[in-house]
């Protein structure tokens, strides 16, 4: 299934599962919606009863590594919001791996009407510049979300984690100890992994209200 972008071109969708609920899930910068990762939690998720959609972003899709501005993914995942909310009805539950749940995040905070967002390892700052905190837009977010966070993200000290992310009205934490960025840790086989995530997502979406 392709969806076509108002700026030109498509990107390529994949739907998992079937059920009243639906989730777009987002990939991470330096993958596609065919990375192993996303494979294995949207499968794992769709088994649960819940429908899954994820989709390529336009750089992706071009086969290119790089990703583009901020306005060019937050266009297209909007545009893909819309179309997949169309058809399986809203509102969505907007997740993501990493970029993908920022992008999400993003999306909502300007207004796109989300049931929640639900973030694998947020990207609250670059590697190595724990200065370059991505959470200006955070507060802005009404829907709830659900944060998975890794003791041993790079990406996301847990003091400046807990002070900024925690600490949020609408946030919950799951926290998986050992785990690092992309979820990988001696406690953390693929296995047990999808299916930690699986549990607490849908376990999560089905409290939601709306």
């Amino acid at each position: 299934m392709d969806i076509t972008l108002p700026s030109g071109g498509s990107v390529g969708v994949v739907v998992r599962g079937a059920g009243d609920l639906t989730l777009l899930l987002a990939h991470g910068a330096g993958t596609d919606q065919h990375h192993r990762s996303i494979v294995g939690i949207s499968g794992a998720i769709a088994e649960h009863g819940v429908r899954v959609v994820t989709f390529n972003y336009p750089y992706t899709q071009a086969g290119r590594r790089r990703p583009d501005r901020p306005a060019v993914p937050l266009a297209s995942h909007s545009t893909v919001a819309t179309a997949i909310a169309d058809r399986f009805g809203g509102p969505l539950v907007l997740g993501g791996r990493s970029m993908g749940g920022r992008m999400a995040t993003m999306l909502v905070a300007d207004g796109y009407p989300a049931r929640g967002v639900v973030l694998y390892a947020y990207p609250l700052h670059p590697a190595g510049k724990p200065d370059n905190l991505r959470i200006d837009h955070l507060p802005a977010v009404a829907a709830p979300m659900l944060f998975f966070q890794g003791s041993r993200d790079a990406l996301s000290r847990g003091e400046l984690f807990d002070r900024h992310v925690r600490s949020l009205p609408t946030a919950t934490v799951v926290d998986m100890e050992g785990a690092d960025h992309s979820f990988r840790g001696r406690e953390w086989p693929e296995e047990k992994l999808y299916d930690f995530l699986a549990h607490h997502t849908v376990d999560w979406i089905g409290r939601l209200d709306g």
